[in-house]
């Protein structure tokens, strides 16, 4: 009698592609994340945010002064902001600082990115020092250069022969000019650990190949490392956007809005309109007004770029 043993098929093996996990393997009973536990963000994100965002909004058609209590007066404020000269100049000098930090910051921050993503010798300690303005407030690094740039006592009055009589602060385009380079020391090394993060991400094995093919370091630079911090520039570019039409503490502590208006930009317009005037439907229309232009030039930034389709920059890399 013989005994015959049959062998059981073999398992097939997983597609190519295929994730799912062993039946047995603990993560496979894990699903997604439910909406509790994004509960208490959004919780605070409601009312620290979405519920004063209507409240200003509410606002912006009333007259108030910050006593008693308010009075609908219609479209009258977002009007008298139509026929201010001083806001439509203060909106005129925002977008030029906006654009100011974004021609300057961007080639700094993406040259200083790279080479801190490197291996050079003592980078680590050269990019520490670098980034010590980060650590810094938007008022610590104004009161900083706010002393080091006085006419009376800093370095423009013992510099005489480079800055004339040494009040950068006294005419309108030496004081714009100190801003967007204060601006461009305290947020540089911000956009620069971006463009570092995403730079070590770039696949060593694209340099590899470059190599190979002949390409030296500038060729790979602008072939290879520029391509793939696409999706990183577009990201600091918004950040940027929207911190430059949001700034406040820098034109306050440096230029207080001054020669006249000449610095006054829409968020520090809007600080005067309500908290010097006492016209808070006034001052809620102009805040209104750049939330609403922040989250319009992002969106179309998004969708210019693409963005809102962004691939992983590693697809087809194995």
């Amino acid at each position: 009698m013989t005994t015959q043993i049959t062998s059981a098929p073999p398992a097939a093996e997983p597609r190519k592609g295929d994730r799912r996990r062993p039946a047995g393997s603990p993560a496979a009973n894990v699903g997604r994340p439910g909406f509790g536990w994004a509960l208490p963000a959004a919780i605070f994100f409601t009312l620290f945010a979405i519920v004063p965002l209507i409240m200003v909004a509410v606002l912006s058609f009333m007259s108030w002064n910050g006593l008693g209590s308010p009075r609908f007066v219609g479209t009258e404020n977002w009007s008298r902001l139509l026929d201010d000269p001083v806001m439509l100049k203060s909106i005129w000098i925002t977008l030029l600082l906006t654009v100011l930090g974004i021609v300057v910051q961007t080639p700094l921050s993406i040259l200083l990115g790279v080479w801190a993503a490197g291996h050079q010798r003592n980078r680590a300690v050269l990019s520490a020092i670098y980034f010590v303005p980060l650590l810094l407030s938007a008022t610590a690094v104004s009161v900083l250069w706010r002393a080091l740039l006085d006419p009376n006592f800093g370095i423009p009055a013992e510099a005489t022969w480079l800055f004339g009589d040494g009040n950068l602060f006294g005419e309108q385009t030496t004081a714009i000019g100190v801003l967007a380079f204060v601006s461009t020391w305290q947020f540089t090394p911000f956009h620069t650990l971006i463009y570092q993060g995403a730079a070590r991400a770039v696949p060593e094995v694209l340099y590899q190949a470059a190599e190979i093919d002949g390409a030296g370091r500038y060729r790979q630079f602008f072939h290879i490392t520029l391509p793939q911090l696409r999706n990183s520039m577009i990201t600091s570019m918004i950040l940027m956007t929207v911190g430059g039409l949001t700034t406040f503490e820098t034109v306050l502590i440096l230029t207080q809005g001054g020669p006249g208006t000449d610095t006054t930009i829409s968020a520090y317009y809007m600080y005067e309109k309500a908290f010097k005037s006492f016209d808070f439907g006034v001052g809620s229309a102009i805040a209104l007004t750049l939330v609403v232009a922040a989250t319009v030039i992002s969106l179309v930034v998004v969708r210019v770029s693409g963005y809102d389709k962004m691939r992983s920059s590693m697809e087809g890399v194995s």
